[in-house]
């Protein structure tokens, strides 16, 4: 397992390592985790995501983590920060926040939890100015997060991407600066 980045009341944040990407294939690579992101990946696209987040560790001190469940000692997602890289969007180089729960955790607060762990680190560790998320209009689930981690729309930033069907276009964003997150702490 990864080095422990963040820990939660019922979570804990590693880094990613070779071994997860099996795991990740089998419990958040499934067509209901994966119905607004693109659909299901293949084991290649998993491991150079993968390799893509290691690197991105070494250069930019941050990236994506899984979640492991404290009682049981499970995988149950992952969650994370990097640089906006989509090259559609007008603000690339932001920091980005983003997460996924394996669907049989889903409706624990699992999502909420790991993501006000990583909003606090982005701007207590890394200096953030701010952050966003990106998700598509039709992941309701995901920008009510984002609304409940005090996340405002941003429709100025919307775009479509036409690597995504259209039913998930448009992609939107929300953000959420330091002094609004200070603001709400």
């Amino acid at each position: 397992m990864g080095e422990v980045v963040l820990v939660t009341a019922r979570l804990e944040l590693r880094r990613i390592v070779p071994d997860d990407i099996d795991r990740q294939l089998r419990l958040l690579n499934t067509p209901s985790v994966m119905k607004h992101l693109g659909g299901v990946k293949t084991r290649e696209q998993v491991a150079e995501k993968h390799a893509r987040t290691q690197a991105l560790w070494q250069s930019d001190g941050f990236g994506f983590m899984m979640m492991w469940e404290r009682d049981t000692g499970e995988m149950v997602g992952h969650c994370g920060m990097k640089r906006v890289d989509n090259p559609l969007a007008a603000n690339i180089g932001d920091h980005e926040i983003g997460w996924l729960v394996c669907e049989e955790r889903w409706r624990r607060g699992y999502a909420h939890e790991a993501m006000s762990a990583v909003v606090d680190w982005a701007f207590l560790q890394h200096g953030a100015p701010h952050l966003v998320a990106l998700t598509s209009l039709a992941n309701r689930g995901s920008w009510r997060l984002m609304e409940k981690l005090g996340m405002e729309r941003r429709a100025d930033l919307d775009f479509t991407d036409p690597a995504f069907p259209p039913a998930d276009n448009p992609m939107i964003q929300y953000s959420l600066n330091q002094e609004q997150w200070e603001a709400q702490s």
